[in-house]
């Protein structure tokens, strides 16, 4: 009880709705859609109110298309507005400030620049502390109380190698935690991260998909043991099935991914069916649309993101650059909301063959990786730590992997026959390194496109 009041006082300190909204949140979980969707259409009144009162770029907006706010008030209304886009925020960065703002408390953050350059943006102090409880809501979904024992492994996006060391020791004390760095993952370090489970115990990891992979491969390769979690909540990157497997295994616990992003404000959590992510309605509305920007009632489209409570920059059918799947099933949990099946990344995440064909990472990966188990080689596949592919023009891909040792060349052989028989026109050249290269965020990039036209 101490460590929940502990963790409790932290979050109450910054803003002190953050309990009170947690347990409305916690009840919300149980309601049935219709009646999410009608507490998400309310909100959405509010912000497009505001948007048009006090948003110069909104304003504009709406009188262009002959538009008033009156004209949005459902879910479904939100098609007659365009996507909004990167590009455009950033040309008309000055007509996103509320005329309210300096009234306001906010943060200055800024995007990754996974898919590009990196974009400044504001979110307000509400908004942030309401994104961390409905963070904590979606590792319930899993098991997690508040103020369980937790380590992080990750990068600057989820918080770690940023800020002083006694702003993250005071940090992990408050919030029970220990931030381990995916920025160095060597030997000495990872002999240190297992130290750290087994003296801390976690109850839970929390990380990158990528990290909390390469070093459960790290523990099974060195035949370290380390205390079983009740489980492992991945985040920030795609999840691949054999990531999870290995995870899983390794940790001896279940695997819960999970998807959003704090520009947009949306976000989608695995309970324990495993039967999708369950989109959350309280922070923001998600949208999966077809080429002409018009919601999908089930299928694959590109998923948008609209703010409900980000009054300091409100984002209104906002273009993540991601591409996902809606289901059209409900999870047998009880928990009534709609469901995100296979987020297949972002579109920088696709290869693009010479005639112009667009190709997901994960389809070179199951090629290569699966003729790889089922030819007379399955072994190699095991001497595969790691591995990228970067396309610098149409015709040509370098597919970079870390190995112990180079791969031969009758399996090098085997694996650009297997590429050109799938895909051709494809030219593939091998590269061998000791470890890939991560961003400055500590992300793993399984795909670099640099084709200008992807």
């Amino acid at each position: 009880m101490f460590r929940k009041g502990l963790f409790i006082l932290a979050h109450q300190c910054g803003d002190t709705s953050f309990y009170p909204a947690y347990k409305k949140l916690v009840r919300n979980q149980w309601k049935p859609y219709a009646e999410l969707k009608r507490d998400q259409e309310k909100q959405l009144r509010h912000l497009i109110e505001f948007s048009y009162e006090n948003v110069p770029y909104y304003r504009n907006l709406f009188k262009n298309l002959g538009l008033l706010p009156g004209d949005i008030r459902t879910v479904e209304d939100l098609e007659k507005l365009p996507i909004l886009t990167k590009d455009i925020i950033k040309e008309h960065w000055e007509e996103f400030k509320p005329a309210n703002l300096s009234s306001m408390k906010y943060y200055n953050r800024a995007t990754g620049g996974s898919t590009g350059t990196p974009m400044q943006y504001r979110i307000s102090k509400h908004d942030r502390f309401l994104s961390g409880a409905i963070l904590y809501r979606g590792w319930g979904y899993g098991g997690f109380e508040l103020g369980d024992r937790m380590v992080m492994l990750a990068g600057s996006s989820l918080g770690i190698g940023t800020g002083s060391s006694l702003t993250t020791k005071i940090h992990e004390i408050a919030r029970n935690l220990r931030k381990l760095s995916s920025f160095d993952m060597g030997e000495r370090e990872m002999r240190e991260y297992a130290r750290v489970l087994n003296s801390f115990r976690p109850r839970f990891i929390r990380g990158y998909a990528s990290s909390i992979y390469f070093f459960a491969r790290w523990l099974e390769e060195n035949q370290i043991s380390v205390p079983s979690p009740e489980g492992v909540f991945t985040t920030a990157e795609k999840l691949f099935p054999h990531m999870r497997e290995t995870i899983g295994d390794v940790f001896d616990c279940d695997v819960y991914d999970n998807y959003g992003l704090n520009d947009g404000g949306i976000s989608a959590y695995e309970c324990s069916e495993h039967a999708g992510l369950h989109i959350d309605t309280e922070r923001s509305i998600m949208e999966v649309v077809d080429g002409d920007g018009l919601a999908v009632d089930s299928g694959e489209g590109q998923i948008l993101a609209t703010s409900l409570h980000n009054y300091a920059m409100p984002f209104i059918r906002y273009s993540t650059g991601d591409i996902g799947t809606l289901l059209d099933s409900q999870c047998v949990c009880g928990r009534g909301s709609l469901l995100l099946g296979d987020v297949v990344g972002r579109e920088k995440e696709f290869l693009i063959t010479p005639q112009g064909q667009y190709v997901h990472g994960a389809a070179l990966f199951n090629l290569i990786f699966h003729t790889l188990e089922n030819a007379d080689f399955p072994d190699i596949v095991n001497r595969i730590k790691e591995f990228q592919i970067i396309q610098k023009e149409a015709d040509k891909l370098n597919i970079i992997f870390a190995c112990d040792e180079i791969l031969p060349d009758n399996v090098l052989d085997f694996i650009q026959s297997a590429i050109q028989k799938r895909f051709v026109g494809w030219h593939v050249d091998f590269q061998f390194v000791d470890a890939i290269d991560r961003t400055r965020g500590g992300k793993y990039k399984f795909i670099i496109n640099e084709v200008s036209h992807a």
